[in-house]
């Protein structure tokens, strides 16, 4: 697979939290295999799904949040081909009847263990019907449909044929440099109005934390800090459920947000022209779409990180930085806020997202200043490529287990202390 066939498939326009929003997608895919709205829904996650969608306001539900509305939304009001965006057009006049749905205890939700990082299985019933739709790897990737016991659909689990695609840092910035933006500007087009209407919503309006407001209220002069305000103002408002589409990368808005607005900030203040600004887009996309191919959809590395890194190796690239200055800021970066943990889609995002874009900007002042730390630096190597597969080694197999204990902590289950004893 070629980079513009993978940027295309991997920025989609998500509404909402993509980890709810992928369970309810998969129970609206239930419910029309049913042919009938169901009387239960069982659910068997990853521990990294029910990670992500336990604590994130879903849009759309009036301020609800969590797993069992996002279920009964779907299953309810979604219809599954509209994707990730299955909640974006929703009867809202019938959220009481999700509200009873869950009420009456007609949810169950059951963590299955030793599976794929992202993992949704949707089983549901009406009266002596069934069916089941099982989800893997990415959010939309539906390997199994059945119906009655029968099996109506069904692929391999595995997408790494159909992914194929080969990075490296040099083949990334000659392609940004060089390829023809024709296939790309109503994509970046997108990118750039959904992601930062979805940050001038944070910025106007009170979300989660405020974060961002709170940024840009203490520095309303300082051109570094309005981006990292902005940025995470568009956290801010997504994680609380505001109704703005947002433009994902990585399976992630909050890392679509973190990667495209910082870019879209400065060429605004700086009026870049729209070339150059798309240019830059695309190789902070890819930048971070390299960075989480090693790292995988989901673990207990906060994604944000890679995708902030990416950012202001954007700017950089803006800028006309030499690409040595541009791999030294995204090799200092990670050196440093690698291995932030993620404990869920919720209000802190917008922080972590702060903390790694102010970060990375110390990072490119670092570079340009010909003080970067140096190979063997822990886990810095002599070559950018390495050391982004060196992180991504730690956030797939290192944090594992970091991930089990967060996810037991989280749901207040102290039980996984007894092994350790």
């Amino acid at each position: 697979m070629n980079y513009k066939d993978y940027l295309k498939r991997e920025l989609k326009t998500a509404f909402g939290c993509t980890e709810p929003i992928a369970l309810a997608y998969a129970a609206a895919k239930a419910k029309e295999v049913l042919g009938h709205e169901p009387d239960q829904i069982r659910a068997d996650l990853s521990a990294n799904m029910i990670k992500n969608a336990h604590s994130v306001y879903v849009p759309g539900t009036q301020g609800c949040k969590g797993i069992d509305i996002s279920l009964a939304a779907g299953a309810l009001l979604g219809q599954s081909a509209h994707e990730l965006e299955v909640l974006a057009h929703i009867d809202k006049t019938r959220l009481e009847d999700c509200d009873r749905f869950i009420q009456e205890g007609r949810i169950q939700v059951h963590l299955k263990e030793n599976v794929a990082n992202l993992y949704i299985d949707i089983q549901a019933s009406y009266q002596d019907s069934r069916a089941r739709v099982l989800v893997v790897d990415e959010h939309t990737n539906i390997v199994r449909i059945e119906k009655d016991g029968q099996v109506l659909y069904q692929k391999d689990h595995s997408i790494q044929e159909e992914v194929q695609v080969d990075f490296s840092f040099d083949q990334i910035y000659d392609y940004a440099q060089k390829v023809d933006l024709k296939d790309f500007q109503d994509l970046l087009d997108r990118e750039i109005s959904y992601n930062y209407a979805i940050a001038q919503e944070g910025i106007q309006n009170p979300w989660g934390s405020g974060i961002g407001r709170l940024i840009l209220e203490r520095h309303p002069q300082d051109l570094r800090e309005k981006i990292v305000a902005y940025t995470a103002a568009g956290s801010d408002a997504r994680m609380s459920g505001a109704e703005n589409p947002v433009v994902i990368n990585s399976g992630s808005g909050n890392q679509g947000i973190s990667v495209s607005v910082p870019l879209i900030v400065y060429a605004k203040e700086k009026n870049l022209d729209c070339e150059k600004l798309q240019r830059g887009l695309l190789f902070s996309n890819l930048l971070a779409l390299y960075q989480k191919k090693n790292i995988g959809k989901l673990s207990a590395y906060c994604g944000v990180v890679s995708a902030a890194s990416s950012a202001i190796c954007g700017i950089a690239f803006l800028k006309g930085e030499d690409r040595q200055v541009i791999k030294e800021t995204l090799a200092n970066a990670l050196a440093v806020n690698g291995g932030i943990l993620c404990d869920g889609a919720k209000a802190s995002c917008a922080m972590k997202i702060a903390s790694s874009l102010r970060n990375a900007f110390l990072a490119y002042d670092q570079a340009k200043a010909g003080q970067s730390f140096k190979a063997q630096d822990g886990i810095v190597k002599d070559d950018i490529d390495q050391t982004l597969e060196v992180m991504g080694n730690i956030a797939r197999y290192g944090m594992k287990k970091t991930d089990e204990v967060i996810l037991n902590e989280v749901l207040g289950n102290r039980e996984y202390l007894k092994e350790f004893e």
